[in-house]
Order: structure tokens, then sequence, then C-alpha cells
């Protein structure tokens, strides 16, 4: 499978409690946090859910 990057652009405070813990799920603490995953269905499932605070970097 292929790696994607995915770095958290927005803050999570005012996000829903869901959409806090999707951030932690993905290992995503910080602003500006960069970590790496392998794409598969469940992490672009999550990356989908928090699409308004993540971007995904090549």
């Amino acid at each position: 499978m292929a790696k994607i990057q995915i770095k958290q652009i927005k803050s999570k405070i005012d996000a829903p409690k869901d959409q806090k813990r999707t951030l932690e799920a993905l290992g995503l603490k910080k602003m500006n946090a960069v970590v790496e995953h392998e794409a598969t269905p469940a992490i672009l499932g999550m990356v989908e859910k928090v699409k308004h605070l993540v971007e995904v970097v090549k």
C-alpha cells in the first residue's frame, strides 16, 4: 500500500469529541504535526471525517 502523510492544519479546540478522538487515533496531537500512515480504507475514512482539520501531504 501507498504511504500518505497527514498534517493537522486547524485546532481541535471547538471540534466535537468524536473528531478529537479521530485526530488522536491518527496520532495528531499538536498543530502542524505530521504523521505517516498506510493508505488503508480505515485511515482514509478517518481523514475524510476530519478533512476540515487536516491536509494530506505528498
